[in-house]
């Protein structure tokens, strides 16, 4: 066999936009065009937000281009002092570059939803051809790109009234990255009907040429009428609670600005509608300020019970029972958010929860205290959503009461029996395990230590499994007997709705994680395919930045070196010095505090925690990786997929 050769010439340094060919997965969504449109759809957005502009027009046109074009400032033509290079090029063909960074007082953007600063570079990056004009100072700038470079440099075209300004953005997707070149009409109308809605007064149209269709949007009363229409007939069991609290400048705890606008409406029957944003960029997976919301929203009308003597004996309030018929639209500011990924799906900002929180707490208990009718007909609803959970706990404690095994002594449990609510931590080691004990909720957290590394269960007969004290113990804390994909499993047994795995970040925690991947899908696949197994995701590194201005203190955390390098990056942008910040990065989790493991990795609040799914081939695909990787016999086959996959690794030096 020959050896793939290893020398300097194997090293590539890729330059400009090519990361983001290489790897467009890594930047955007690659299902289809759409991500990239909605990178200048945000930023034209974002001039709104800033308070410059009154439209935002899009035109899909016939040959399968996109032009946004705004009525903003327009974006700066002048040469780059340090690049010396124009503006309007640099935003359109670097990484790391933006008016976004800009966080200072009399920045371009106090608020955005750009974190990483490639969204437009990446637009580019991944066309086949863009046309830039820019409108300002009484001239028209014109520049064109092909592939990612510049094909016709920035020049100037004509003269314009001194008064106009803007920018016009003209995309030619390239097809070669995505799977498909259709962009979804009514993913694009729903984006743009949504920032319609959260800039009330600034006009959203949408030119279809293909169709000859044209939409607008503008809502002059914004949030209220827009979730009212969106319920529908539903019956409303109190009127709407709405509000909005921005911190000012006197504020010792928030920025200037940050906080939130929110109109929360609990109906008594039909569907619930649930929306968040984050500097009007559109959150469909949640995250801090949604945790926030529930958390402000929660702990007001529990006061407001309790204060009243409404809850009954042997009932206890949890967040869900209030939540469970709230429908609401969110739109948080957000000072530098930290989001899952560059989609920008989830807000990972852990100060999210206490901002949103704190501001909908106050709020809502003023209102309540003001209109008692409407917080005892809340509290009402609430408490018959509590003694509906409890009955349906009770039921299935009773079903899975008999012949139960001696649960493991080192188990830790929790007080909770309800499998909806209910968490196993499967933790590496004794003393992680120890800080786990004491950082977890332990009313719907259990703790399961492991000693060392489980044994690899992929050529293990099923009957022979519980010879091995770990699985016993695994199997039984979760009450589901091993079996195969084809074996007709009862659930209603499993004691815990999600089965985490906690192990450190480094190679040896990797190992364990796929060990016990290894177990859940070769005996436990019915576990997988109903959504109950996770990984939990500890951060690698701890930034602690000391105080500056009115800027408390602040500890950040990181998952990787990439996001470390990423937020390193949004400190020197923000004109924080190299040496005034420390990094201390985690030998492992036993080195992690209570308090930090719970706000990092066990708060649903705060926490990442990865569901574990099957790959897009399917279990088939997912059945041959596994036996080539744990197969006792399959070492040749392993060493082949090495070298051919070997650069694909992330390694930490």
């Amino acid at each position: 066999m020959s050896i793939s050769r290893y020398d300097e010439a194997s090293i590539r340094v890729l330059k400009g936009l090519e990361p983001v060919r290489q790897r467009p997965g890594m930047y955007t969504r690659t299902d289809n065009p759409l991500h990239i449109i909605q990178e200048v759809l945000d930023n034209a957005a974002d001039e709104a937000l800033a308070g410059f502009g009154r439209c935002v027009s899009v035109t899909l046109h016939a040959d399968g281009s996109v032009t946004v074009e705004d009525d903003g400032r327009g974006i700066p033509v002048g040469l780059h002092e340090q690049e010396q290079a124009p503006v309007v090029e640099i935003v359109f063909t670097r990484l790391h570059a933006g008016g976004k960074f800009d966080k200072k007082s009399g920045g371009a953007y106090a608020f955005s939803g750009g974190l990483h600063g490639v969204g437009v570079s990446v637009t580019n990056a991944l066309s086949r051809r863009m046309e830039v004009r820019v409108t300002r100072d009484g001239k028209v700038h014109e520049i064109t790109f092909a592939g990612g470079e510049v094909e016709r440099p920035l020049a100037v075209t004509g003269n314009a009234p001194r008064k106009a300004s803007g920018t016009r953005v003209r995309v030619w997707p390239d097809p070669q990255y995505f799977d498909s070149a259709a962009i979804p009409l009514a993913e694009l109308t729903h984006s743009l009907r949504s920032k319609a809605v959260l800039l009330a007064g600034v006009r959203f149209e949408f030119h279809n040429e293909k169709t000859g269709e044209t939409q607008a949007w503008q809502y002059d009363d914004g949030v209220r009428s827009y979730l009212e229409q969106a319920l529908g007939d539903s019956e409303r069991i109190v009127p709407a609670f709405e509000g909005s609290h921005y911190a000012g400048a006197d504020d010792d705890t928030y920025s200037e600005g940050e906080g939130a606008q929110w109109v929360v409406i609990w109906t008594a029957d039909g569907p619930t509608v649930r929306e968040s944003y984050v500097n009007l960029i559109s959150t469909p997976g949640g995250g801090t300020h949604e945790a926030g919301l529930r958390d402000g929203l929660f702990t007001a009308v529990k006061s407001f019970a309790e204060l009243h003597g409404l809850v009954p004996k042997g009932v206890k309030l949890l967040p869900e029972d209030v939540f469970a018929r709230a429908s609401f639209v969110l739109s948080a500011k957000v000072l530098d958010p930290q989001f899952q990924g560059q989609i920008k799906e989830r807000l990972n900002s852990r100060d999210a929860v206490r901002l949103v929180s704190g501001y909908v707490k106050n709020a809502l208990e003023l209102w309540l205290h003001g209109h008692v009718e409407y917080g005892r007909k809340l509290a009402e609803s609430a408490i018959r959503q509590a003694q509906a959970r409890q009955r349906s706990a009770q039921k299935v404690e009773k079903r899975k009461s008999s012949g139960v095994a001696v649960l493991p002594g080192k188990l830790t449990d929790c007080e909770s029996s309800d499998s909806s609510r209910t968490e196993l931590f499967l933790v590496e080691g004794d003393s992680a395990g120890g800080s786990a004990k004491m950082g977890r909720d332990k009313e719907f957290q259990a703790i399961l230590p492991l000693r060392g590394k489980v044994l690899n269960s992929w050529e293990v007969e099923r009957d022979r499994l519980f010879a091995n004290n770990e699985i016993h113990d695994i199997s039984v804390a979760i009450g589901v007997d091993p079996h195969g994909p084809d074996d007709n499993v009862d659930l209603s047994g499993l004691r815990y709705g999600r089965i985490c795995i906690l192990s450190d970040a480094d190679v040896d925690g990797a190992h364990i994680q796929v060990l016990l991947l290894t177990l859940f899908f070769r005996h436990f696949p019915r576990l997988i395919e109903a959504g109950h197994v996770y990984v939990a995701r500890p951060p690698l590194f701890r930034v602690d930045v000391p105080a500056a201005g009115k800027r408390p203190a602040r500890k950040l955390y990181c998952l990787d070196q990439a996001e470390l390098d990423s937020v390193l990056e949004k400190l020197r942008s923000e004109g924080v010095r190299d040496t005034s910040w420390s990094i201390s990065r985690f030998k492992g989790l036993g080195e992690m505090s209570a308090e930090q493991l719970w706000d990092t990795t066990m708060n649903p609040d705060t926490r990442r925690l990865l569901p574990v799914t099957y790959g897009q081939p399917g279990p088939d695909e997912t059945q041959k990786m596994f036996r080539m990787l744990m197969g006792k016999g399959e070492s040749g086959q392993r060493r082949q997929w090495l070298e051919e996959k070997g650069n694909l690794a992330d390694v930490d030096v």
